[in-house]
């Protein structure tokens, strides 16, 4: 992935090679100000004396992950990708946390003060409020942004808004069935149903097959084309089932109610992002950029004709109007959101009492769970280099989380700190090969146009 350039005053330059940004500290031109994502400051260069390409910084919201990329925007829609970021919510972890703060309460109220009238009468809530776990993912989200705004010139924003094709903008006459029949026909509503079944066969539960579009209720048997009377099926489930209906294709009576309840629930992670979608963009229009907005159809078109797989990231550069991509074959930083610890002093028990009690010292040593740090023991089991989050304890014996498992036990005395906690856990993505392109060809076309030079 490229490296983000700040000038000896702390202004973005444009990005650079991991290679260069060796040179660079090598030379001594250069200071490490970030490890991850990795951010270095030129001791000679400033903002004026530079020259900038158009950036664009591509997002692809979803309900448990958020893709961004960070991309080299030319003139013939050409994108150059720098930077893929898949950003992990933790919207259920604090749903469930609210839920288990609730019982307690509910049960110390029911303990102590069993005589207080009730209150939740008097709270009112304000026009245009959100649930925690959503404004969470708007408030990452946003944060996100704002950083590497403050990393990189980046001069507009693009995002993934609606899951429909927008085909009124562009022809205002178009009405009834021609609606549905455009360049993205077929694409919103496959994609959706690719979600709501989990990718794989009603009947048969077949995945990595080719599925087709198939009717619960046969259109021969008054069936409609609604989304809640479709589902996905293999070639072979398709055609045994034929024009039957489902209730008597299907003679496994616990397959056969998951089948019909399934297609009468709506999507839970769709609805989160239908309510946050807004939200979020009139966030991003405080940036003052120029923000464009797509739709999900054209976004798996643009996967779809290019080749790419399906990873969130790669859905982010593929955000509105693309004609080629090049360079996306490199790693994914994932940013997962772990929090910034707990204001819980105690251990509860299933019944909502207390066992045992945590310190209240948030550092041990002058370290605090989250922390990357580097670990070098010389002797022993564990002797070796560490590199990863630490997790604290009291003692003075930590848990660092490597790439390749934890490692318990460590000393706090062999630690070296690295980067403070932010609030992230972070981890490398492999790469994934596209269907079209091999990676010579994309990262020679993206070594020859897309990375310039900081000095």
């Amino acid at each position: 992935m490229s490296v983000f350039v700040w000038d000896r005053r702390g202004m973005p330059l444009m990005p650079c090679s991991e290679k260069r940004a060796r040179l660079l500290l090598a030379r001594g031109r250069a200071r490490v100000h970030k490890v991850v994502p990795f951010v270095i400051r030129l001791t000679d260069r400033l903002t004026e004396d530079s020259e900038f390409q158009l950036l664009r910084l591509k997002l692809d919201p979803g309900s448990k992950t958020t893709g961004l990329a960070l991309v080299l925007d030319k003139a013939d829609t050409t994108v150059g990708v720098l930077n893929l970021f898949e950003l992990v919510h933790r919207g259920r972890q604090i749903s469930e946390a609210l839920m288990q703060r609730r019982r307690f309460r509910h049960r110390r109220r029911g303990a102590n003060l069993r005589y207080r009238a009730p209150r939740f009468y008097n709270r009112a809530r304000q026009t245009g409020w959100l649930a925690p776990s959503l404004r969470h993912r708007v408030e990452t989200t946003m944060s996100w942004v704002r950083r590497v705004l403050r990393w990189a010139a980046v001069s507009a924003i693009s995002m993934e808004l609606v899951r429909f094709d927008m085909q009124a903008l562009q022809s205002q006459d178009i009405a009834g069935v021609e609606y549905q029949q455009g360049a993205l026909f077929g694409y919103e509503v496959r994609e959706y149903l690719l979600e709501k079944w989990g990718r794989r066969c009603a009947y048969c539960d077949a995945q990595d097959v080719p599925l087709q579009i198939e009717h619960v209720l046969a259109k021969a048997r008054g069936g409609s084309n609604r989304v809640s009377n479709l589902t996905l099926g293999c070639g072979p489930c398709n055609l045994k089932k034929g024009g039957r209906d489902v209730r008597g294709f299907v003679k496994d009576k616990a397959r056969l109610a998951r089948i019909l309840a399934r297609a009468k629930t709506p999507l839970r992670d769709a609805a989160a992002v239908n309510a946050t979608r807004w939200v979020l963009l009139n966030a991003l229009r405080t940036t003052d950029l120029n923000v464009e907005i797509g739709s999900g159809g054209r976004t798996k078109w643009n996967r779809t004709r290019l080749g790419l797989p399906k990873t969130h990231a790669l859905d982010a550069a593929c955000v509105g109007t693309v004609h080629a991509i090049f360079g996306w074959q490199r790693p994914t930083l994932e940013l997962k959101c772990s929090g910034r610890g707990s204001y819980q002093r105690t251990r509860l028990t299933a019944y909502g009492f207390p066992r045992g009690y945590l310190t209240r010292q948030k550092r041990i040593h002058g370290f605090q769970t989250g922390d990357r740090v580097r670990a070098t023991v010389l002797t022993g089991k564990k002797a070796g280099t560490h590199v990863g989050r630490v997790a604290v304890r009291a003692k003075g014996n930590f848990n660092i989380q490597t790439p390749q498992g934890v490692v318990q036990g460590i000393a706090h005395r062999h630690c070296t700190m690295m980067q403070r906690a932010d609030g992230y856990a972070y981890a490398t993505v492999p790469l994934k090969r596209g269907k079209d392109q091999g990676p010579a060809q994309q990262q020679g076309a993206y070594r020859a146009s897309c990375c310039p030079s900081p000095a």
